[in-house]
């Protein structure tokens, strides 16, 4: 009996310390998570447009397809890459990253060229063609995917700076939770945002009341406006977060001139404005100036995308267009 109860004793112990480290990597994955919401807003902004123009019935299944492959980019690839990296090379972390935010800078300034300079694409056409909606949606689903690991590498990375963990294995969980719980949170709400036309569609005609049927109507009229905001809302959120991944990366590598000068300047404006809006008159000059630069790098990247990365990896895909 009293080597039983040794045993339970044991046991409690365990279970107390268990449930010790559960409460610590929820405590670490908040604040990490926490890091992580310039990116975050980017991803759940930019998502949204991979689901227009396709039919209402297939608006959550792509949403769920995109957020699968979300939850496979954090957790099964990216997630001990980080651990890895952290452990083994951390060095490598701030190029890597800055990759990524060029990435996001030539995806965001390739958008507003666009814009600026329309120009069609034969390629651009087969895949828009409406008598292929299959071909579409896969499109459509993979580079969400590809931009999603973009975003995702980058929030994992962010997270794990600031994860105070005491071993490995505390690291990892802390990730876990964060990967998953971003991705719960984004592609929720983007599933949320998408399906708010229907809501209102249903409302319009089944609400009891007159309120309602208006609140219906209100939400079927506001829902294109909101989609266009959140579309420039995700490309300025590129620029900004890309922009600001580079600065910091070349303060990390040692050339912070520009990023200091960022800094200086927003102070200056900062407190050029009444002292209740000091702070966010600094952040929101420090976010533009570091959206500008990401945004003039972007223009610098894209010929260089399109005439020289572009066609090397159609050389090793074996594609003749490769667009």
């Amino acid at each position: 009996m009293s080597g039983l109860l040794a045993l339970l004793d044991d046991v409690a112990g365990i279970a107390k310390v268990a449930a010790s480290s559960v409460d610590d990597v929820v405590a670490a994955a908040g604040k990490a998570g926490a890091k992580t919401a310039g990116v975050i807003i980017d991803d759940a902004a930019v998502t949204p447009k991979y689901v227009q123009g396709f039919a209402p019935a297939r608006e959550l299944p792509i949403i769920w397809r995109i957020a699968r492959g979300s939850i496979f980019n954090k957790i099964i690839l990216l997630l001990p890459v980080a651990l890895l990296l952290a452990n083994f090379a951390p060095w490598l972390i701030t190029p890597l990253l800055m990759i990524g935010g060029s990435y996001l800078c030539f995806e965001g300034a390739e958008k507003i060229f666009h814009v600026l300079f329309p120009h069609g694409s034969h390629v651009i056409d087969e895949d828009m063609a409406i008598r292929d909606p299959g071909h579409l949606e896969e499109q459509k689903v993979k580079g969400a995917i590809k931009t999603d690991f973009i975003l995702s590498a980058e929030i994992m990375t962010i997270a794990l700076a600031a994860i105070e963990a005491p071993n490995l294995w505390m690291q990892a969980a802390t990730l876990a939770v964060v990967g998953i719980g971003v991705t719960v949170a984004v592609y929720g709400s983007v599933a949320l945002i998408v399906k708010m036309d229907d809501v209102g569609l249903y409302l319009a005609q089944n609400a009891p009341t007159p309120i309602g049927r208006g609140l219906g109507r209100g939400l079927v009229k506001a829902m294109p406006v909101v989609m266009k905001i959140l579309s420039i809302v995700g490309t300025a959120a590129m620029l900004w977060v890309g922009g600001s991944i580079i600065i910091h990366g070349m303060e990390v590598l040692g050339f912070g001139w520009l990023g200091h000068h960022i800094h200086d300047w927003a102070y200056a404006i900062g407190h050029s404005a009444s002292e209740q809006w000091t702070g966010v008159v600094e952040w929101v000059s420090k976010a533009t100036m570091d959206g500008v630069f990401g945004l003039a790098l972007g223009f610098v990247l894209i010929p260089v995308a399109t005439k020289v990365i572009g066609p090397m990896i159609g050389m090793f895909s074996k594609k003749t267009d490769a667009h």
